[in-house]
């Protein structure tokens, strides 16, 4: 695992994914929600990533978190509140 990076993120701009925080036990927090990423980019006093859902939603992960990526899902643990952030590429069947 690696710590948050912008250009990893940028690859999930435009796509429709499924979005969720889960716990440390891996138990929901909120239940997946399907969403499109607008645009990433990091927070004025650079401290989070900002991952936007519209022009004025967003969902901000701390940029300490761990990261790590596949084909598919984006994920990061943030260890000093023991929540994960998950994004999942809604794929085609094909895919």
């Amino acid at each position: 695992m690696e710590h948050i990076k912008l250009e990893v993120l940028q690859s999930l701009v435009s796509e429709n994914a499924r979005v969720a925080i889960l716990d440390d036990d891996g138990k929901d927090k909120a239940h997946f929600v399907s969403k499109t990423i607008v645009k990433v980019e990091i927070c004025p006093d650079k401290t989070h990533l900002r991952i936007y859902f519209d022009h004025h939603n967003f969902l901000a992960v701390p940029l300490a978190c761990n990261m790590a990526k596949n084909k598919n899902e984006w994920s990061a643990f943030d260890e000093s509140t023991g929540l994960q952030y998950v994004i999942r590429r809604e794929c085609d069947q094909n895919d």
